[in-house]
């Protein structure tokens, strides 16, 4: 078996995700030792790979927890999506080298197609479709599909301003270097949870504890979110992991 340690050197996971995936149950060790050290076995690795396809579709830690549990689960199929997602990694890397080498050359190509992710992207709403239809169907899902369909331009303009309102005063206390556990931060921690359960789903500890952790971790949401301002992803999943355990 493996340490936390080892298993964070093998995939490059930190270890404090590791040990948040631990507290929320989407991965524990298969052992912990007298001395509090967690150890890993192969199931447990084979589920961590599992996870990490997961995420590459894009879907939020509490339905990959919902979706791994399913006594149905297929991990094979997992697998095979994930293996035929990486053959058109594979070949559009291949294809941008070959048009490289053709300028280096000095061949004259205005060819753009090397740089299209189209395909890529296709495969990848395809495959979690194909989840979401086989092991999906969380109340979570359920739910912000529900309220969406009622919505107007309008509403979607009013959702926009209130979630751009909270985020920038989000940044200005950061840009302050104030602390996450302020006062200020943390009404404003509660405000996007409210936010969230009003406009999309209900917004539990345990999920709004998810999002944190992903605004930091996951490059697209840090750097939507770093717009507003310098340190504004890290301040705000600071705030949010004070806020989760105080609740």
């Amino acid at each position: 078996m493996k340490t936390v340690k080892e298993v964070s050197d093998l995939t490059g996971i930190s270890v404090r995700t590791l040990h948040y995936y631990d507290q929320i149950g989407l991965l524990h060790p298969e052992e912990v030792t007298d001395s509090g050290y967690r150890l890993y076995g192969a199931a447990q690795l084979q589920r961590l790979q599992q996870i990490l396809f997961l995420k590459e579709l894009r879907f939020p830690l509490k339905e990959i927890e919902q979706i791994l549990n399913r006594p149905d689960f297929e991990p094979r199929t997992v697998l095979q999506n994930h293996q035929k997602l990486l053959i058109l990694q594979r070949d559009r890397l291949n294809a941008l080298i070959d048009h490289v080498e053709q300028i280096m050359k000095g061949e004259c190509t205005m060819s753009f197609t090397a740089f299209d992710q189209t395909p890529i992207e296709e495969a990848r709403k395809k495959y979690a479709s194909e989840v979401q239809e086989r092991w999906g169907n969380s109340s979570a899902y359920s739910q912000s599909e529900e309220k969406a369909k009622k919505r107007t331009s309008e509403d979607w303009k009013k959702i926009q301003s209130e979630m751009e309102t909270i985020f920038s005063q989000f940044a200005a206390l950061a840009c302050k270097k104030e602390d996450p556990a302020c006062k200020e931060a943390q009404k404003l921690v509660s405000s996007w949870q409210q936010h969230i359960t009003k406009h999309y789903y209900d917004c539990s500890i345990e999920i709004l504890s998810g999002l944190g952790q992903m605004y930091q971790q996951d490059p697209r949401f840090s750097q939507n979110l770093n717009q507003y301002g310098e340190g504004c992803s890290e301040f705000i999943s600071q705030a949010i992991a004070i806020f989760c355990q105080k609740a």
